[in-house]
């Protein structure tokens, strides 16, 4: 199935890993206070497959407060494509976006249209947290193959693009190496759970410069991508932003490397380290 060896994909899901690592509260709502991100953030990444440049990412959050559900929303928005020959065979455009409530950080409603080679797909899943529900819609190829469903979640669930944002505002500090955190989100029309490492404090190199990083490892089930249950290693920026500076992963048919290459908007300064 050609999917499986899509790019995009590949390097979306393991961050999708992370995004809600630090699962749901048992309070039907929430305040989260954020001091790491703001309207106009926007970060840019290359994704080697091994030496090859082959496509390109960017994250990010709109200048404008959107209003979803009767609530002031976040409207981040992560993009992906193809370069070069990769984009020859396989030609990926990927779409996902989160409407992300500004005082929860929990998502009011999660948007993805998918377009990889010959596969088409839309996606709208809009969240209830006072009931604990998910109410998908769904296209496929044809515009009138439309699929409707409403889904159990739990209490506080996050999509893989507002957890990720939710990811960001945690505090770090207190965390030991090898503390495992639980995982639980809604994708794909199911609620899934799963372990994280914290592997603790590194500096990496990126396109970007030279940063200290905080580095997590999504526990994988077993599948055909993925070499092993530790094949995946995500970095934070050591700071108060907490940005994804460099996902590295390894795969039976080789190394997978996003990597951020440029960035504006932040909140906060990024802990470069200085090098001569």
């Amino acid at each position: 199935m050609i999917r499986r060896w899509l790019l995009f994909p590949v390097c979306a899901l393991p961050l999708a890993a992370v995004l809600t690592a630090f699962g749901p509260s048992s309070e039907a709502t929430r305040t989260i206070a954020n001091t790491s991100f703001e309207r106009g953030e926007v970060l840019q990444y290359k994704v080697h497959y091994g030496l090859i440049n082959a496509a390109e990412a960017t994250i990010e959050v709109d200048d404008a407060v959107h209003r979803i559900n009767e609530r002031p929303c976040y409207r981040a928005t992560v993009t992906g494509r193809t370069l070069g020959s990769f984009d020859y065979f396989l030609r990926i455009r990927d779409t996902w976006r989160s409407y992300i409530d500004t005082t929860s950080i929990l998502p009011q409603r999660f948007y993805r249209n998918i377009e990889e080679k010959n596969y088409r797909k839309r996606e709208t899943v809009d969240f209830d947290h006072v009931r604990d529900i998910a109410n998908v819609e769904s296209h496929k190829k044809d515009k009138n193959d439309v699929k409707k469903g409403t889904f159990k979640t739990p209490n506080n669930v996050q999509d893989l693009v507002s957890g990720f944002y939710f990811l960001r505002t945690l505090n770090y500090d207190q965390r030991r190496p090898g503390e495992i955190i639980k995982v639980q989100g809604f994708f794909d029309e199911d609620v899934f759970t799963m372990d994280v490492i914290y592997k603790g404090r590194e500096t990496v190199e990126t396109k970007a410069g030279v940063i200290r990083a905080i580095r997590l490892v999504p526990k994988m089930p077993s599948n055909k991508l993925f070499k092993g249950e530790n094949a995946v290693s995500v970095f934070l920026s050591d700071d108060r932003n907490k940005i994804p500076v460099l996902i590295q992963a390894e795969m039976f048919v080789g190394s997978v490397k996003v990597d951020m290459y440029k960035y504006k908007g932040l909140r906060n300064r990024l802990n470069l380290v200085a090098t001569n």
